[in-house]
């Protein structure tokens, strides 16, 4: 009873006028029954008890966040179901009885019973009412029900939400209303149809107040539709649960990012639904989607009324427990929700705890420990990064310092002098630099620094002259004070780089350059930059231009069904080809347009060529159905190709599309990625998971990514009279027929591989032996002579060259 008593004097009152509402409709049944003293009426009313408290266990949540909402039970059905033998203030008294034990014993907590009792009392009063209005002007008795179903639905809706809304309850956003609303009317047109349907059965068969089979008749009925909505209701929980605590634990794990201060190693987590979200607000998002929860946070305080609590180890976070909280008055927790609960807690230690010793040991590894400053490996991915993910625009520039005759003082001087030389180097450097620059310490006496952001080699000159002016001036060892002679490489880059390495060789170079033309007599006592020749690759330039100019060809592979021995889809492959230097290999044309933020442009042109390619196809063989081409996982987004090609599957509605996912970039896939892999196959488009079984291949990638082919790369396939390959195959067939997913197997070279696959049972394939990719020209020539046979004769291979 804490619950009362620590609420305000309006709720205290309103909880005495529910339960004596309550308790006059119980009380006032018991004793007109004991009165009566009809031992069939006793064993009825028994029976309506149970069956409204059955009835009282399905709840129907109104809002999307359902423990946001009010809820809705089905008890008041009974009261119609009674009225054959029973006055409804009788059957009304039996149904709150049944919903106070029934809510006693699952909740187990007494006021929340006379509440529920109280509430189903209160209905019952606005159903009583109507239907007695009703009756008197002479309204048909179904109309009658369900006029007593709306008006029940709708009292207890607005004294949920008022008492929702003034016991501090945190209410639906705005944007839900809509669906609540909706909710409403479905549920209460549900509710009016049902109590109609039980006036349509009992009124004209029965004598009312008399026949009491109808209520046999009528509750049997009654009580296995409320056990059945009882199972359904507990099973999409079960779901829910299941899905959640996978999601969430999915989700956790995504949490591989950190950042350092103050020597404290905070973790970062690059979420779907907001990318700079942390551990904390990833669990909470978690629990919410888990048990379902009015709210979640992580605090110092253990559970109160109406909370559960799990303890957590990862005290950054804010607190010792992690808390979810119901409405008091709603149905407790189960121990379902606490084990969840505790699941999602402890996948957060261990996550956080393998992810903190994982950031300190990468920290310490890629830290130089004399100054602080990033070591050569740290800075080979940093300039690796930045050059990926530059603007193609952008420029950048790598300079090589070297310090001049430093063994000299280091001998002179001292290795304890040596060093502070190099710490206070390391801290003008840092101290000269814009911030979003990077400087590291490569070797004993040699720095470098990556100038970012730049729009000129004039610009970037500027810069090293200034990092020269800065770091030259004249620096205190002790007694004594030297002035440091720098010998300092630029390498301006103003494309992205291919090969980005090549950056810091002409850097290196251009360094050594300075440092021989000392040895030969040059300038040997002040600093000197030295500007290397480099500039980008000509292949940037050619690779962004056949993109930007529309310039790509495909050639077609067809995929052939072993059972028909016929064509059925083709593989869209890119090929391009430089008047100068000819054809380009398709894979590092493929990652240069992604190194040049191409890869979209490039993607949509394919899908393009391709689709069209396919209905041309199409129209001298209709056995040609589909048309796949190569994506990564994260291309799929809407803003991204995810809604270019929803438009472009519209246009063509007589073929499929499949969208080939390499299995390196389902690796690491987001929800959002998997969210939208299943909406693009509910609207028609098939996903395949290409490339199964090359390096790094793991079962996780066939149970992370939804999809509709599963694609058998050809190392899989190379030696078939080996028993472990053909068992490889053999089990991966039997788990795509059991997920509903086709499989085909590429590098089919020859008609003993085939023989081999259609006696495993493998119904698709693709490979040489079936044709080589050619361009649109011969694969249509092909179709016009050969049709879709899937194996050419020898005569033909020959002729048809790419």
């Amino acid at each position: 009873m804490e619950t009362i008593k620590g609420a305000a004097v309006a709720g205290r009152v309103v909880f005495g006028l529910f339960a004596a509402t309550a308790l006059f409709f119980i009380v006032f049944s018991l004793i007109e029954l004991i009165l009566e003293g009809n031992p069939e009426h006793l064993f009825i009313a028994a029976c309506a008890v149970v069956c409204a408290g059955v009835f009282e266990i399905p709840r129907f949540r109104l809002g999307a966040l359902g423990f946001r909402s009010p809820v809705v039970g089905l008890p008041i059905l009974v009261v119609l179901a009674l009225e054959p033998a029973f006055a409804p203030r009788i059957a009304l008294g039996l149904v709150c009885l049944g919903v106070l034990l029934v809510v006693v014993l699952t909740a187990r907590r007494v006021e929340v019973a006379v509440y529920a009792a109280g509430l189903t009392g209160v209905g019952g009063v606005a159903f009583l009412a109507t239907v007695a209005l009703l009756h008197a002007v002479g309204s048909a008795e179904p109309v009658v029900a369900a006029g007593g179903a709306v008006a029940y639905i709708v009292t207890v809706v607005v004294i949920e939400a008022l008492r929702r809304r003034f016991s501090g309850t945190p209410p639906q956003p705005a944007t839900e209303h809509t669906y609540s609303a909706v909710r409403l009317v479905l549920v209460g047109g549900g509710y009016a149809v049902s109590c109609a349907l039980i006036a349509m059965w009992t009124h004209p068969f029965f004598d009312l107040r008399t026949d009491t089979l109808a209520v046999a008749v009528t509750l049997v009925p009654l009580s296995v539709a409320a056990a059945g909505t009882i199972l359904i209701q507990r099973g999409t929980a079960m779901r829910r649960r299941l899905a959640g605590v996978v999601a969430g634990v999915i989700d956790l794990n995504a949490t591989n990012h950190f950042t350092k201060t103050g020597g404290q190693i905070t973790p970062i987590t690059l979420s779907p639904v907001n990318p700079t979200a942390d551990l904390a607000t990833v669990l909470l998002r978690a629990v919410h989607d888990t048990i379902g929860v009015e709210s979640a946070s992580i605090r110092h305080e253990p559970a109160g009324r109406g909370e559960i609590d799990v303890p957590v180890a990862i005290t950054v976070l804010g607190g010792q427990y992690l808390v979810a909280r119901r409405d008091v008055m709603d149905f407790p927790f189960t121990n379902d929700d606490r084990r969840a609960l505790a699941a999602l807690a402890h996948t957060a230690d261990v996550v956080f705890t393998a992810r903190e010793s994982i950031g300190g040991l990468t920290i310490r590894a890629n830290t130089d420990p004399l100054t602080g400053l990033p070591n050569y490996g740290a800075f080979q991915d940093a300039l690796a990064n930045i050059n990926d993910h530059r603007d193609y625009s952008e420029a950048l520039a790598v300079l090589f310092i070297d310090l001049d005759d430093f063994k000299r003082m280091n001998d002179r001087y001292g290795h304890q002098s040596g060093d502070e030389i190099l710490s206070e180097l390391g801290r003008r450097l840092s101290g000269v630099v814009r911030p979003y620059d990077v400087v590291a310490r490569v070797g004993g006496d040699e720095f470098v620094v990556i100038l970012t952001r730049l729009s000129s080699l004039a610009e970037a000159k500027l810069l090293a002259e200034r990092i020269m002016e800065a770091t030259g001036a004249p620096l205190a060892v002790g007694s004594f004070s030297i002035n440091p002679i720098l010998s300092i490489g630029l390498a301006y880059s103003a494309h992205r780089e291919t090969d980005v390495n090549q950056l810091l060789r002409d850097a290196d170079r251009s360094m050594l350059a300075i440092k021989k033309s000392r040895r030969r007599g040059g300038p040997a006592n002040e600093s000197s930059i030295n500007i290397s020749g480099h500039r980008s690759s000509q292949m940037n330039d050619i690779v962004a231009r056949a993109i930007d100019e529309d310039l790509l060809e495909l050639a077609f592979q067809p995929i052939v069904s072993l059972v028909t021995g016929q064509i059925w889809a083709f593989e869209a492959l890119v090929r391009y080809t430089d008047p100068e230097l000819g054809p380009l290999s398709p894979p590092s044309l493929v990652e240069k347009a992604k190194s040049l933020g191409r890869l979209d442009a490039l993607t949509r042109q394919v899908a393009v060529k391709a689709m069209a390619a396919a209905a041309d196809f199409r129209l001298i063989e209709p056995r040609i159905v589909c048309m796949t081409i190569n994506v990564e996982a994260g291309q799929i987004l809407p803003q991204r190709v995810g809604s270019f090609v929803e438009d472009l599957a519209e246009r063509y509605p007589g073929i499929s599309l499949c969208l080939e996912l390499n299995e390196r970039s389902v690796a690491r896939v987001s929800t959002a990625v998997r969210a939208q892999a299943d909406h693009l196959r509910d609207i028609g488009i098939m996903i395949a998971l290409d490339d199964y079984g090359s390096q790094d291949s793991s079962v996780d990638a066939l149970v992370r990514m939804p999809m509709d082919i599963l694609k058998i790369d050809k190392s899989l396939v190379d030696d078939l009279d080996d028993v472990r390959q053909r068992e490889v195959l053999t089990a991966l067939q039997g788990f795509g027929d059991n997920l509903e997913y086709s499989m085909i197997v590429e590098g089919v070279e020859n008609e003993a591989m085939a023989a081999h696959l259609s006696s495993l049972g493998i119904r698709s394939a693709q490979g040489f032996h079936y044709g080589v990719p050619r361009s649109f020209e011969k694969t249509l020539a092909r179709l016009e002579e050969f049709g879709a046979a899937a194996v050419l004769p020898v005569r033909a291979v020959s002729g048809l060259s790419l």
